[in-house]
């Protein structure tokens, strides 16, 4: 049975993870579409342009993740000595090289090149913290764990997103402040959390080793993949909100900008309040797949709403719901995955998919919208789709079943 572990360690782990989310999640929502509508778009008169491109560029870089996260969380696994920090803090320092690098980049062919070293980056930090969870706490603190994650999330957008809107920051200024953030605080946070020292498996046994066989687990499976797509319904959902706001909506560049951080704030708040009942809820009950499910389905509501009644008024109550369903899906999601590991020598690796999953549904969903978008002259198709995809995602999710996690009473 794994000790317990501090507020201090849950402290330093969230803020690692806060970290993590603002350098992924500012570019994406903010940054990475302003720079390049200003270099397709001439002057807004072919935004669908910026749209297809900020997609594909977000998608390729998904893909380089879904390679380096379980990749690094493999090798993670059989590195000897202290296993998860060396990956932390390289995976750290790639990105934040990679963030000044897409910060100076001035074609979309070197926005995209830069963006792959951050995906690739965040993965490997990601696969590193995330397996964490597995290796040092016990069954009832893994929701906590998984909460800091889910409201991290969120809070690194609005905190993100509202550093650069409220300083005023140039895209260049918005890069260079998160890849020193990401150098600091990313591969601080690794040196100062406790790493157990591990023993190196044999060369024999890394021979023999099945690199697929906790992807033959049904239930490993079936929430992977529910996991994947729900996430790809909430990206569709949220990620392109600034092209929404700009020419779905018909609003003034000051205007998007400010009512996007307006958006980002309302999704925090719900997704922070729903993560934290969600994580403490999962632990006290040993329930996670139940209300997984049930949170794939209140995120379907938000892209019904605007899909509808596309006003901003609706779509205030769409983040609200969004936010509302992703942080539970995420939250219990996570420790539902924890739960369900086939095997104790793979944490690394199988936590990195896990990772993955949902990194990649959020960087291939801005690439299937922009196809949606494209397709149709709109958003309407956007939004149907992000709805059908979060059922979609739930129902897959309910396919795993749900291991008996014994909750234990803390002695005081």
């Amino acid at each position: 049975m794994r000790a317990r572990v501090g507020r201090g360690w849950l402290l330093l782990f969230t803020l690692a993870w806060l970290t993590i989310w603002m350098v992924q999640l500012t570019p994406l929502q903010l940054l990475l579409p302003l720079q390049l509508d200003d270099q397709l778009s001439a002057g807004g008169d072919h935004w669908v342009r910026g749209v297809v491109f900020s997609g594909l560029i977000l998608g390729i870089g998904g893909i380089a993740g879904v390679i380096a996260g379980p990749l690094a969380g493999a090798l993670s696994d059989r590195t000897g000595g202290r296993r998860r920090r060396p990956w932390a803090v390289g995976g750290s320092l790639l990105t934040a090289v990679c963030l000044v690098l897409t910060g100076f980049a001035h074609t979309p062919l070197l926005v995209g090149a830069a963006w792959i070293g951050v995906s690739v980056g965040v993965a490997v930090a990601s696969a590193a913290y995330t397996a964490l969870i597995a290796d040092q706490l016990p069954a009832d603190q893994r929701g906590a764990a998984s909460a800091a994650v889910g409201s991290s999330q969120a809070a690194g957008i609005v905190v993100g997103v509202g550093v650069v809107v409220t300083l005023g920051l140039t895209v260049l200024a918005g890069y260079l402040f998160l890849a020193v953030l990401i150098a600091v605080v990313g591969a601080g946070a690794a040196l100062l959390l406790p790493d157990p020292v591990s023993e190196r498996q044999s060369r024999a046994a890394q021979r023999e080793h099945d690199a697929l066989r906790s992807l033959r687990d049904p239930d490993f499976a079936w929430m992977l993949v529910g996991r994947f797509v729900a996430n790809v319904g909430n990206a569709l959902g949220t990620s392109l909100f600034l092209f929404f706001l700009l020419y779905g909506l018909h609003q003034e560049k000051t205007a998007a900008e400010d009512n996007l951080l307006l958006l980002v704030v309302v999704y925090t708040v719900f997704v922070v309040i729903a993560s934290v009942a969600g994580g403490l809820y999962s632990d006290r009950t040993g329930r996670r797949r139940s209300p997984t499910v049930v949170a794939a389905m209140v995120q379907a509501l938000s892209g019904l709403v605007i899909c509808l009644h596309p006003t901003f008024t609706t779509t205030l109550v769409g983040a609200a719901l969004m936010g509302i369903g992703y942080g539970i899906f995420s939250t219990t999601g996570l420790a539902f995955a924890t739960d369900l590991l086939p095997h104790e020598e793979d944490h690394g690796r199988d936590l990195g998919v896990v990772n993955v999953a949902a990194s990649l549904g959020q960087l291939i969903g801005p690439m299937l919208g922009a196809g949606l978008v494209a397709a149709v002259g709109g958003f309407w198709l956007l939004f149907a789709m992000a709805a059908v995809l979060s059922v979609l995602g739930g129902l897959l999710t309910l396919r795993a079943r749900e291991k008996t996690v014994i909750v234990e009473t803390p002695v005081t």
